[in-house]
């Protein structure tokens, strides 16, 4: 039992040992690139951005801003044109989801709203002011007459429930129905 105890505790104290040791190396690992992309960040402004030394006449000067002003205008117009193409490229994607929503038949329907509508306001929305025909759907209607079939007769004719099982019940009462089914 104590050897065993001697193990686990063996192995918890390795297992942590391995553990420190990773997270040092990680924390090495992330000072390095951190150094890394300062020195990148460092030579990216030394060639994109040059020291700055202020002339001290005013023709140098203006020549100087002339010069920003034309560096300003070229981003600007980088920047315009990578909009345009990021705009371009999100207008595809768009139309190619849409296709392939169409392709696959699962497209998103619109919720639909409920519009009351006469058959003559529709029709009159349609036309316009040379709508003259009514529609009166129901004047074309057929008049149809009820006629009493045997089965309602008889249901009306039955009454209470409880006469009609009792008449049913027992020997005569199969024999009606027996003799009701032969004729």
């Amino acid at each position: 039992f104590f050897h065993l105890q001697k193990r686990r505790r063996a192995a918890t104290a390795r297992r942590q040992h391995l553990k420190s040791a990773m997270l040092q190396l990680a924390a090495t690992e992330i000072e390095k690139e951190a150094a890394a992309k300062e020195v990148e960040k460092q030579n990216y402004l030394a060639e994109h951005c040059p020291p700055l030394s202020l002339p001290g006449s005013m023709q140098e000067l203006q020549e100087l801003c002339k010069k920003l002003h034309a560096k300003i205008e070229s981003v600007d117009e980088e920047r315009y044109d990578t909009e345009v193409k990021l705009q371009k490229t999100t207008k595809e994607l768009e139309d190619l989801s849409q296709k392939l929503f169409d392709l696959r038949g699962k497209f998103k329907r619109p919720p639909l709203r409920r519009v009351r509508m006469s058959a003559d306001a529709m029709l009159r929305a349609l036309l316009g002011s040379k709508h003259k025909v009514c529609m009166d759907l129901r004047a074309n209607l057929k008049q149809v007459k009820k006629e009493d079939t045997e089965k309602e007769k008889d249901l009306r004719d039955v009454g209470d429930w409880r006469k009609n099982i009792e008449e049913k019940s027992g020997m005569e009462g199969r024999k009606k129905m027996f003799e009701a089914g032969e004729s």
